[in-house]
């Protein structure tokens, strides 16, 4: 089992899967959805943009590369999304020196993109590096800097982040709920579940544009839905809790069926989510589950 790394302000604690007690991880999860409602009350209008399919697939391939827990790559993609917003937005707030040809429509913001485009690898990097506490392996990834650069490059995501670095992550939220579900349903086999929560995820992750695309005229049940409808919808795209419900009723539906409405009846008493909420995301989720393994073998045939 992959270890989990779970932390308060005050400590920050190591344990392995199914070894926190109950009372631990009442904490943990009561702490976690006070966490993502503050995030929900507080998203801005790029929440989101950097978890592109490429640039996750990317991070993961780095973590992989470098033998790194898989919670290291969904920590540097949370650092990465909350770096570049802040990081982003400071840019586009500088006023342009008088005189510039920057005071053309657009010049500015093609300006700032254009200076960012060469630093974004080591930015993604170090974004890597921080969440696995890793020091001079970027050579292993291809990157020829020094390591003065590095640390550089380390500190300034550092004070985009404001030396926040304790934020939970997706994989938190599908752990700590899986834990509260063994607890409570001690016939639900949680220990198998729990590798393959870590497939469905990532799949999630890597596919994200176009399932909640699908969740969005699930639930608006419009085809083509407004610019409205998208820009309300990204409460939905950035609930932690959802996905976290959604990817173990995803696991459950393809190990144990017939457990199904049982789990997902206790995930909806666990974390207030309705029935409904968890059961669309589990049938958009399976549909382009089915549909991509259906792409890859048409292909091979």
């Amino acid at each position: 089992m992959a270890k989990s790394f779970f932390s308060t302000p005050s400590q920050s604690l190591s344990f392995k899967f199914r070894e926190a007690s109950f009372d631990l991880l009442t904490d943990f999860l009561v702490d976690l959805n006070d966490r993502n409602k503050d995030n929900l009350n507080s998203l801005s209008k790029c929440s989101g943009v950097f978890k592109d399919k490429r640039l996750m697939e990317y991070i993961f391939l780095i973590t992989q590369d470098l033998g790194l827990d898989p919670l290291a790559g969904y920590h540097a993609i949370e650092f990465l999304q909350r770096f570049m917003v802040k990081h982003l937005t400071d840019l586009l707030t500088t006023p342009t020196p008088e005189g510039a040809a920057a005071d053309r429509p657009g010049s500015h913001e093609d300006a700032v993109l254009a200076k960012l485009k060469d630093k974004f690898p080591l930015i993604v990097f170090s974004c890597v590096q921080l969440a696995s506490k890793l020091s001079l392996h970027s050579h292993s990834v291809g990157h020829r800097v020094s390591k003065q650069t590095l640390l550089e490059s380390e500190l300034m995501v550092l004070k985009g982040l404001e030396f926040r670095l304790n934020a939970p992550n997706p994989l938190t939220y599908v752990e700590i709920l899986l834990e509260v579900l063994g607890h409570n349903e001690p016939s639900i086999p949680v220990e198998r579940l729990h590798q393959l929560c870590h497939h469905v995820l990532q799949f999630v992750s890597l596919q994200r544009a176009a399932i909640y695309d699908s969740l969005l005229v699930t639930t608006t049940r419009c085809v083509s839905p407004s610019t409205e409808h998208r820009e309300r919808f990204v409460t939905v795209t950035e609930d932690c809790m959802l996905l976290g419900v959604g990817v173990i009723a995803v696991a459950t539906f393809i190990l144990y069926v017939r457990n199904w409405e049982q789990v997902v009846g206790e995930l909806s008493h666990i974390t207030g989510i309705s029935r409904r909420s968890i059961s669309d995301f589990t049938h958009v989720t399976l549909t382009h589950i089915v549909g991509t393994n259906s792409s890859v073998t048409s292909t091979r045939v």
